[in-house]
């Protein structure tokens, strides 16, 4: 049971504001051998339940447990890839760029399919769709949109009641906030017309879901664009405040990836670590999972996921990357 382990310990660190991270704890016995440096954008509450089955399994390990967000988890393992031992995140782009500039240890004996992995350096372990929150109270009346199109069209209808009260990523500064944009408009045109009447009614812009969910539960904003499904779900019950839709247009679903550092100081561990992740992640006897598991690919369909392939890395190019926040600020921010 939670909180009961009695080698499971959580302490909070006071320096966490001082060095800038969202959150920072440490799980496990103080006399224990080994250390586990994780740096993630997991909120801790979510990735709980897997820490402490790992620690239950692992007694002799200490881990430390950072959260930042996905552009600044990037920034910190490329500047001091010797602090961290495994990267948790769910920028895929961003992980495969990491792994392909020679950041990832490569785990060839992690048994992984070969669609949820690349090069047996990034491993994906969740399946978790970009959903489209809103605020019950601000569609009383009115049918519920099932799709981006939709949503498009009850804003226009309404806009005294939706100006202001619309969120999304700010992909400036957010990695799977750009993720995300990048892949639906990759997808559709209807992604961009979206943004341009999101622009008019003076969107707010969020660094990550959680802040975003916050303001949709009371009633600051009413909708909220392309929030992670596993942090919508997690916080659904709270009053009953909203509802999620997953676009039934087509879905945009990623799949969080963790790799282990090549600068790691204990690889064996790390290594150890992602194997119990990906196998936690797909056994059904683990009742306290917070986090969706890998869903499985079917033969003969396509597959809904954010493929895991060098082709994600296109919009992390310079001038792609320039092009398509230009493009995006035109359309969002119409100052």
């Amino acid at each position: 049971m939670r909180y009961t382990l009695a080698l499971v310990l959580i302490l909070v660190f006071n320096s966490a504001a001082a060095e800038g991270w969202e959150d920072q704890a440490v799980f496990g016995s103080p006399d224990a051998e080994d250390t586990l440096s994780i740096i993630s954008s997991t909120d801790t509450a979510l990735f709980l339940p897997m820490l402490e089955a790992f620690i239950a399994e692992q007694p002799n390990v200490t881990v430390e447990y950072f959260v930042t967000g996905t552009s600044d988890l990037d920034r910190r393992v490329r500047k001091t890839p010797e602090a961290f031992d495994v990267a948790i995140s769910s920028a895929m782009d961003l992980q495969l760029k990491l792994a392909n500039d020679g950041h990832a240890l490569p785990l060839p004996n992690i048994l992984h399919p070969s669609w949820a992995q690349w090069r047996q350096s990034v491993f994906a372990f969740t399946s978790e769709p970009a959903v489209i929150a809103i605020n019950r109270s601000a569609f009383a009346g009115m049918e519920i949109p099932e799709s981006r199109q939709e949503l498009i069209e009850a804003m226009r209808a309404r806009p005294e009641v939706f100006r202001n009260r619309v969120g999304t990523y700010d992909v400036r500064q957010s990695g799977v906030g750009y993720l995300f944009a990048t892949q639906d408009a990759r997808a559709s045109e209807t992604f961009w017309r979206l943004m341009e009447v999101m622009g008019s009614l003076n969107a707010r812009l969020y660094c990550c879901s959680g802040d975003m969910i916050d303001d949709l539960t009371d009633g600051t904003i009413a909708v909220a664009y392309n929030v992670l499904g596993s942090y919508a779900q997690a916080r659904a019950d709270s009053g009953k405040a909203y509802t999620t839709i997953l676009p039934s247009d087509f879905p945009t679903t990623m799949m969080r990836t963790a790799l282990v550092s090549k600068a790691s100081t204990n690889p064996k561990r790390a290594e150890e670590f992602l194997q119990f992740i990906v196998t936690y992640q797909s056994n059904g006897h683990h009742t306290q999972k917070a986090l969706p598991p890998l869903a499985e690919r079917q033969n003969g369909t396509e597959r809904a996921n954010i493929a895991l392939e060098p082709a994600l890395m296109t919009f992390l190019d310079t001038l792609k990357r320039n092009k398509f926040l230009k493009e995006w600020q035109d359309a969002l921010i119409q100052n």
